[in-house]
């Protein structure tokens, strides 16, 4: 590919700048990739003990909801099913980091404390199956939360590796390349001005 840049000292100076700003940025976007790629792999495992608490939850209050329906009767505990307070509401907003937005689910469990009926129809294993059903709720917002930021710093990863290539193998060579096609230029006609000089200084 030919060379498009005139063989100046102002042009070396100027396209020297731009090796060393390329170089630089090139530096910065390793780091961040490195960062990221420390981030999604921390991001993973704590997805799978989030995985392995809600599997683990999920058994334990099937079981206490089985022991409410022996002990209760299913046709009453459908009853306080249906006194089960609906899905209280969420908000979803989003942090900065590394450049990237972050998802975060924000609620408010106060309201899971109340138990839906009194203390005279109390069961301890609805209690207990209640209790950790809505443990279970929030532990899925969690695990949304961490496998959402997952991918997105995924999709990060996948861009900045794409601009440290450019750099690395398109821009930083070509700049190479065009520095030392100054240097050779500049040093070819300085050669050639001083065996002119010495010509003429011969010849005098």
């Amino acid at each position: 590919m030919a060379i498009k840049i005139t063989p100046t000292k102002a042009n070396l100076i100027k396209t020297k700048g731009r090796l060393n700003f390329s170089e630089k940025g090139y530096d910065l976007l390793d780091k961040k990739r490195t960062i990221l790629i420390q981030e999604i792999m921390q991001l993973v495992k704590e997805a799978e003990l989030i995985e392995k608490e809600i599997g683990q939850l999920f058994g334990e209050a099937y079981e206490a909801l089985q022991q409410a329906c022996i002990s209760m009767g299913l046709n009453h505990l459908e009853e306080f099913a249906l006194s089960v307070n609906p899905e209280l509401p969420f908000d979803i907003r989003a942090r900065g980091v590394m450049g990237v937005d972050i998802p975060e689910v924000i609620y408010a469990n106060e309201e899971e404390k109340v138990l839906p009926y009194g203390f005279y129809e109390n069961n301890p294993a609805l209690d207990i199956a209640l209790k950790k059903f809505s443990d279970v709720k929030y532990l899925c917002y969690q695990l949304a939360q961490v496998e959402t930021t997952a991918f997105k710093l995924s999709l990060e990863i996948k861009k900045t590796q794409k601009s440290a290539n450019a750099l690395d193998k398109i821009q930083i060579p070509r700049l190479k390349e065009e520095i030392k096609y100054i240097q050779d230029t500049i040093e070819e006609k300085e050669r050639e001005e001083f065996f002119r000089l010495k010509r003429v200084k011969n010849k005098r």
